[in-house]
């Protein structure tokens, strides 16, 4: 069952069309996965979903209520969340502090003590750092806290923004087990990913996108397997 539609949805910046009459939709429970070169349109995808850039034309549905053009504070209490690409912690304050920013929209006290035990349980070395500026963590450790900053909200779906990017490989290994590990807990992820291979291996299903439009669809251990994907995007 569909959580969030997106429904030939045109994004524009200026007078460059970003996004072109993409449809996709995104199942609860599920891991979904975009794929594509640079300017594909995938990290604006994004931004549309969360409001920070507008929609020209189309659609954007959760559990079956629009919510295009909302404003973004609305559509994170809704149930939406994202990881931006390039991580974005604010580097003067504390992981801590970080985290409890994340969780804005939700009530303090004891659920919001439970749900910081909860991401020193996926990240322990937030634990270890939690009194540290962000800005001093190294690059792992600030996607972590991207991811878990995220998540303080509770959200419904998790969209991860380029999470492996400027990672080394063993590090971008172990943000991939973080994914499947919130996806065993029934969480709902859209996944942005250049590492295509990671993405489609992590995907129940996924979506190949060009020039802003949605060229190929299937489950990503099908699409692992095509022709044009394996030539295109996985060195083959």
């Amino acid at each position: 069952m569909s959580i969030l539609e997106i429904k030939e949805l045109h994004v524009s910046y200026g007078h460059v069309q970003a996004v072109r009459g993409l449809t996709l939709n995104v199942d609860e429970k599920a891991i979904v996965s975009l794929v594509g070169a640079n300017g594909a349109g995938k990290s604006t995808l994004l931004k549309s979903i969360m409001g920070l850039v507008a929609v020209k034309s189309g659609d954007i549905l959760l559990q079956g209520a629009s919510i295009t053009n909302e404003v973004t504070s609305t559509i994170v209490s809704r149930g939406i969340a994202m990881s931006p690409e390039g991580r974005r912690v604010f580097p003067q304050l504390s992981v801590m502090d970080n985290l409890v920013l994340g969780a804005y929209t939700q009530r303090g006290g004891a659920g919001q003590r439970e749900d910081l035990e909860r991401m020193f349980t996926y990240f322990p070395i937030l634990k270890a750092r939690k009194k540290q500026r962000a800005g001093s963590l190294s690059g792992g450790e600030q996607q972590m806290l991207a991811i878990a900053r995220a998540l303080m909200s509770k959200p419904r779906i998790l969209l991860l923004d380029e999470p492996s990017l400027g990672l080394a490989p063993l590090m971008v290994n172990l943000i991939g087990e973080i994914i499947l590990q919130l996806n065993r807990e029934e969480r709902t992820v859209l996944l942005v990913e250049q590492n295509a291979r990671m993405a489609l291996k992590l995907a129940d299903y996924a979506y190949v996108l060009e020039t802003g439009k949605v060229v190929l669809q299937d489950e990503g251990a099908k699409l692992l397997q095509n022709d044009h994907v394996v030539k295109a995007y996985l060195g083959g």
